[in-house]
């Protein structure tokens, strides 16, 4: 079953662009990842689905149910962690994920053992002020916040702003121990780092449309390689004249090149070199991502 699902999802603001048309589907226990730069509609997709915003044409249902007449009972399953984070400043910390956590239907003493645990886990002095709190344990406040009632679906748009690396890491952690548990994550982001660690499938999204959706994996796998090469000799360009070769490089011994196509035919031509040394590297997320934006054609 998909958690999520929307159809032709469009939120226009007057003459300035939201989303349009927007198709996105999220498996049941799942990991997505939701990549963009700023403006690209990550944030207003999100706010569509939690009916913080109505959309202006198509549909989306969050676990089946619709979002425009289900928003109360989708909300008390969802978990959702804003890219900032505001609150009373002059509360303490635990007393406003007590107030917050008072408005789902979840176990009080559950919750509250829950938020202790991971106010440990964060470092979070509960006893402090919000007023009194740095940014990142400001956004620590929210990560509790998302995480004390167990939602089904828990729902991070760009998340980690403010948080030290080790405290990064940690959050890593619990997300997949949360999914391992069965909660689905949809993860919004532009570091793109993160979203290859964490995520199981990812969707790009560039002015408002969804460009491309596959699995991780698959475009790690299937994307151009970056090939160094160490000869015994001096190297020959011409040798190097082949499809699917671009961005080649020749200094004495050492050749680099790209390479996007039948591995066998790359590995033909290199076996009637005299090599010293090969290094063959995968490309990153963000070469991948930059690829997609460039052309914009989903291929």
């Amino acid at each position: 079953m998909d958690v999520i699902e929307t159809k032709q999802l469009t939120k226009s603001y007057g003459a300035a662009r939201g989303i349009v048309d927007l198709d996105m589907s999220v498996r049941d226990g799942e990991i997505y990842g939701f990549i963009g730069p700023n403006g690209a509609g990550k944030s207003t997709t999100i706010r569509t689905l939690l009916g913080l915003i109505h959309p202006t044409s198509g549909t989306a249902t969050v676990f089946g149910k619709d979002i425009t007449t289900s928003g109360p009972e989708i909300r008390q399953q969802v978990g959702y962690l804003p890219s900032e984070v505001f609150y009373y400043d002059d509360m303490r910390a635990i007393d406003l994920l007590r107030y917050s956590a008072s408005f789902y239907a979840a176990d009080r003493s559950a919750t509250e053992a829950r938020i202790r645990e991971l106010a440990d886990m964060f470092d979070l002095d509960l006893t402090k002020k919000i007023d009194d709190l740095s940014y990142g344990n400001k956004k620590k406040v929210g990560i509790i916040q998302g995480l004390a009632h167990q939602p089904r679906l828990i729902i991070l748009d760009e998340p980690t702003g403010g948080l030290d690396p080790l405290i990064q890491q940690q959050f890593f952690h619990r997300l997949r121990e949360e999914n391992a548990r069965g909660a689905t994550i949809l993860f919004s982001s532009h570091i793109l780092g993160e979203v290859q660690r964490l995520c199981d499938r990812v969707a790009i999204i560039k002015e408002g449309t969804i460009i491309k959706v596959e699995e991780i994996r698959t475009l790690l796998e299937n994307q151009t390689k970056r090939f160094t090469l160490e000869l015994a000799g001096p190297a020959d360009p011409s040798r190097f004249v082949v499809d699917g070769v671009s961005d080649l490089a020749v200094s004495n011994h050492t050749v680099s090149f790209l390479f996007r196509g039948r591995i066998n035919d790359v590995t033909s031509m290199l076996a009637g070199l005299d090599l010293v040394d090969l290094l063959v590297e995968e490309p990153d997320l963000e070469e991948i991502f930059l690829h997609y934006y460039q052309r914009g054609d989903g291929r």
